[in-house]
């Protein structure tokens, strides 16, 4: 079964831009969990965009109750993230290769540049009881090295499957995919998935893509729930609106 963890980042975001706390993280967080998701996300940025470190702290300790969920902690290693893991012992920590000033993480891990220093890593990780997933371009001859290095898990980079799909690229991308899974998995590796997946192309890929353990979505399931709860939460100020004018009006009888 393919399990479905929240990336609540985009809410951070939402939030970081006013100072009232809204819309509250650990809310939204026991909303998804509430309506079936399996796992939370996270990807804490040194310059604090959008997760925060309180944010982590607070979602470990939410999370703590709830012994079947997987808190998944993401980011580049070597930009003082290390630490935090440390402290909160996260199911999973998943390594991406993204700079301070990346918009969003935009490319797997080259390792036959960057397995050395990520060995002791995964290693320092692994030593702790934290599954270590590295975040991958769809390259097959990558995957043994991935395994190499003491990764658990690769997350394949799907977003120039996104951007194939629905075009006459899409056949041969999917198919790029699955290959790379095919590869994983024969090297011992466990296949996470994520980056622009959505409610369009995800049955694809997961129908294509053999046995991927967790997809992580944010984006786009954030966007989905702005359109479909938009319209309860219209009619729910509506009715706040409507029991002020009453309350008032019953000050004045």
């Amino acid at each position: 079964m393919t399990r479905l963890s929240v990336n609540l980042n985009k809410i951070a975001l939402l939030r970081n831009s006013r100072m009232l706390g809204i819309p509250s993280v650990t809310r939204l967080a026991i909303a998804a969990l509430d309506a079936g998701a399996q796992g939370i996300t996270v990807h804490p940025r040194p310059d604090g965009r959008h997760i925060r470190t309180q944010d982590v702290y607070e979602l470990a300790q939410l999370l703590k109750s709830r012994r079947d969920i997987e808190f998944n902690i993401e980011g580049n290693p070597f930009h003082a993230l290390l630490d935090l893991v440390r402290e909160v012992r996260p199911q999973q920590c998943t390594l991406v290769p993204d700079d301070p000033g990346a918009f969003t993480s935009d490319q797997g891990w080259n390792l036959q540049r960057d397995g050395t220093r990520l060995r002791p890593v995964i290693a320092g990780l692994k030593a702790l009881g934290v599954r270590v997933s590295v975040f991958m371009d769809p390259l097959p001859d990558a995957m043994q090295l991935a395994r190499d290095i003491g990764a658990d898990r690769v997350e394949l980079y799907t977003e120039p499957y996104a951007r194939a799909f629905g075009s006459p690229a899409e056949a041969r991308m999917v198919e790029r995919y699955a290959e790379a899974a095919r590869a994983a998995q024969q090297a011992g590796l466990g296949v996470n998935a994520g980056h622009d997946l959505n409610r369009d192309n995800l049955p694809r890929f997961l129908s294509a893509v053999p046995a991927v353990l967790e997809v992580s979505i944010g984006h786009a399931l954030i966007a989905d729930a702005l359109e479909s709860g938009l319209a309860q939460a219209v009619r729910n100020y509506l009715g706040a609106i409507d029991a002020g004018i009453v309350k008032q009006a019953g000050h004045r009888a």
